[in-house]
């Protein structure tokens, strides 16, 4: 039976979404009843479109076997998309054997966060999920496809892809994905380095050996930060074949699944007796289970704001107080660093996504009646995929988790709440990773500093300024002032503070990875400082209470909200690496709370 907190919040996503949810499926099924241009292009449209497709030339031309498009997202600069490089031949062989076509649509870019950490670059981060939805746009805007696959794996990416799919939403399609990188030195012994650096204890040459040693080869960051949460939610909602989303890059079984992956969409295509849409997976109860999937997990704080975009985009409305009343009935089930030692890999040993999916759905916490990809409900996402002479065939998965120090049942959880929670009061909305933060960190009540860069703070704490407990606020950090970056490189920073015994927490409208650890961070703040948010009233010295175990966020001083509001030169966020051509992203876009998006 289902839980009555989720039947209800379902039914109040559903009542509040029937409208513009109503409009968005009707435009589907229209587009739906026009079909692929392909049939109906000019002789020289379709030559122009078939001129470089070799062997495919002919049946493209003269057979109507489905067409797949490709939309990659291939890099080598990023270890997690490098193995789509050998994605595209894979497809295509799929495809011809399965009596099809497969073209590579466009490709799309995709940037990489780990990089850009406390950089300019990273102030372009939250805004290339819009270019990528629009890239995208761009190359499914030929229509000439029955059917699509997405290649993307990491943080913006992803849900940059949800959004466009959602676009075309009468187009069946699958996210196929690359796969973790095989383990390599321990995350916690990379962040014990990385605060040891911090402090000065070691130097350059120690923390690069243990940065090579972590990140050391094709694949996604072992880590649960937001890339692997993006994994978790194209299973949780439907959109990926079961058990494929943790299956490391270039083995026989993530090919055998990358072809079944082709089949299948092809499969789905209106050409034949499955038609399924991606309008049709992703509704209102995918939405809903993925909300579940983040926080029986401990994801990725980045994904209150994404999850509101993709679901914007087929007119579903979503709140983030829906992902708080889900989390109060949400058991957290795993443990993956930063929220334990384990990694992806040793939650996927463990049982993952599969045993999890078995213990929520024996709870009553998940939708089982959703539509997804693999060609049925959720109940399909408890197997297991296994290489069989050569091909990928679903067995039954585990019914007891393997490693109860990763992964949990549903009646003996870690925590009897999810990972996640909303905090609001008189200094505005935000949210708070709570899984990896310790109960006696939950509730800080302290002085504030406040910070409008993050360059500031680390200065603060270079010159050891901060010296008892303490608030760190870093405003003017929003979507509007400068495109929302993570301020991860504060973390170690912060830790260390911490380990010295002091309270800390972090307050900002800025955005933190999901990386984020132990010191609490309350994200996120709506109204911005440049909305004028209560948070660009407060001055140094004023008390803040945060408050993660009641769920507010308030400023204890009085007649703080009469003053007049701080201001900030940002002329510096305009320009550099980019930054000049995103000028009207930071004009148009929406609040945290409503996706941070420059489209709805």
């Amino acid at each position: 039976m289902l839980n009555d907190t989720i039947a209800r919040v379902t039914d109040r996503i559903i009542a509040r979404s029937e409208g513009p949810r109503g409009d968005y499926l009707k435009r589907m099924q229209a587009a739906r009843t026009k079909g692929p241009a392909r049939a109906h292009l000019s002789c020289s449209g379709q030559a122009h479109a078939y001129a470089g497709a070799g062997a495919d030339q002919d049946a493209l031309a003269h057979k109507s076997a489905g067409n797949l498009g490709i939309v990659t997202t291939y890099n080598d600069m990023l270890s997690a998309h490098q193995p789509f490089e050998r994605y595209p031949e894979l497809i295509r062989d799929a495809a011809r054997e399965a009596g099809g076509t497969a073209q590579v649509a466009g490709g799309v870019p995709a940037m990489c966060d780990g990089v850009t950490q406390g950089e300019p670059g990273m102030e372009l981060s939250l805004f290339s999920r819009d270019v990528i939805a629009m890239a995208t746009a761009v190359a499914m805007s030929h229509n000439t496809f029955d059917a699509a696959v997405y290649l993307g794996v990491c943080d913006k990416i992803v849900p940059g892809l949800v959004i466009a799919a959602q676009t075309f939403g009468h187009v069946p399609t699958i996210f196929l994905p690359a796969g973790p990188m095989t383990s390599g030195l321990s995350n916690e012994e990379k962040s014990q380095v990385r605060q040891k650096f911090a402090a000065g204890e070691v130097g350059r040459e120690e923390l690069m050996k243990a940065e090579m040693g972590a990140y050391h080869g094709p694949g996604t960051c072992t880590f649960y930060g937001t890339a692997n949460t993006n994994q978790m939610l194209m299973e949780f909602m439907g959109l990926h074949l079961p058990g494929t989303s943790f299956v490391t890059p270039n083995t026989g079984l993530r090919d055998a699944l990358t072809k079944e992956g082709a089949r299948r969409a092809l499969a789905m295509s209106d050409l034949g007796n499955d038609y399924t849409p991606v309008c049709d997976v992703l509704d209102e109860k995918a939405f809903v289970n993925g909300i579940v999937g983040l926080n029986a997990t401990g994801g990725s704080t980045n994904l209150l704001i994404h999850l509101v975009a993709m679901a914007r985009a087929g007119g579903i409305i979503l709140d983030w107080a829906d992902f708080s009343e889900i989390s109060e009935v949400t058991p957290l089930l795993a443990r993956v660093y930063p929220n334990g030692l384990a990694d992806v890999n040793h939650f996927h040993a463990a049982g993952g996504l599969g045993y999890m999916i078995h213990e929520l759905l024996g709870a009553g916490l998940v939708h089982a009646d959703t539509t997804t990809v693999a060609g049925g409900g959720l109940e399909l996402y408890t197997q297991e995929p296994k290489l069989r002479d050569g091909k990928a065939v679903w067995e039954a998965g585990t019914t007891k988790s393997l490693n109860e120090k990763i992964v949990r049942p549903a009646a003996d959880p870690f925590q009897a709440t999810g990972g996640l929670k909303r905090l609001s009061g008189s200094l505005g909305n935000a949210v708070m990773k709570v899984s990896a933060v310790k109960p006696e960190h939950q509730i800080i009540e302290a002085p504030v500093r406040v910070f409008s860069d993050q360059e500031a703070v680390k200065a603060a704490c270079r010159a050891q300024e901060i010296t008892a407990d303490t608030v760190v606020v870093v405003r003017f950090q929003g979507p509007k002032a400068n495109g929302m970056p993570e301020l991860h490189s504060l973390t170690p920073l912060l830790k260390n503070l911490q380990a010295r015994g002091l309270n800390v927490a972090l307050v900002t409208d800025g955005r933190m990875s999901g990386a984020s650890g132990s010191v609490p961070a309350a994200i996120h703040v709506s109204p911005e400082a440049l909305d004028g948010g209560a948070i660009c009233k407060l001055q140094d010295g004023d008390i803040v209470r945060v408050d993660a175990v009641a769920g507010t966020l308030d400023i204890l001083t009085e007649n703080v909200m009469d003053r007049e509001p701080a201001t900030a030169d940002l002329s510096g966020n305009a320009f550099g690496l980019g930054r000049e051509l995103f000028r009207n992203f930071r004009r148009e876009v929406g609040t945290a709370d409503t996706g941070a998006c420059v489209f709805f």
